[in-house]
C-alpha cells in the first residue's frame, strides 16, 4: 500500500511541473531567431554596468529589444507591446525600471516582464560571455 501511496504522490509531482517552452507564447508576436553581442565598453551599452539601467537595441526580435540590469544578472525583452498586434505599435519605451506601450500607456516591469495584462513582456535569453560582453539571444 505504501508504494502506490508513493507512486500517486509522485505522479502529481511530475504532473505539476510545466514546460519552460510554453512560457514565452504570445498569439500577437512571431518568433524571430537571432543573436546580438552588447560590449558593455562602448559608450552605448556602459549604462548596462549599472543597476537598473536598460538599453534599447534596434533592428531584432519583433521591435527590437530592451536589455535591463536587475542588479543580479540582465533581462532582455521584446520592444513590441504583448497585448497588440505586431506592428500596430510603435516599439514601448523605456520609463525608468519599466517599458511603455505606446497604443494603451500600459507599464510593463523590466525586473519581471510582468504588467497586468493577459501576456507578459516577451523573453529573450541572455548570455554573461565576459565581465564586457553579454550576448542576448532567441
Amino acid at each position: 500500500m505504501k508504494k502506490y501511496f508513493l507512486l500517486i504522490i509522485t505522479s502529481l509531482f511530475f504532473l505539476g511541473c510545466s514546460d519552460n517552452e510554453n512560457s514565452n507564447k504570445n498569439p500577437y508576436l512571431p518568433n524571430y531567431s537571432f543573436s546580438v553581442d552588447l560590449n558593455l565598453n562602448l559608450p552605448t551599452y556602459s549604462t548596462l554596468k549599472y543597476p537598473s539601467n536598460a538599453i534599447y537595441y534596434s533592428g531584432v526580435g519583433v521591435s527590437g529589444i530592451i536589455v535591463f540590469n536587475t542588479g543580479s544578472g540582465y533581462n532582455a525583452f521584446d520592444a513590441a507591446c504583448p497585448n497588440q498586434e505586431a506592428g500596430s505599435c510603435a516599439a514601448m519605451t523605456i520609463k525608468g525600471v519599466n517599458a511603455l506601450c505606446s497604443c494603451d500607456k500600459k507599464e510593463y516591469s523590466l525586473f519581471t516582464g510582468q504588467g497586468g495584462t493577459t501576456y507578459p513582456l516577451k523573453q529573450y535569453r541572455v548570455q554573461i560571455v565576459n565581465e564586457n560582453l553579454i550576448r542576448v539571444y532567441n
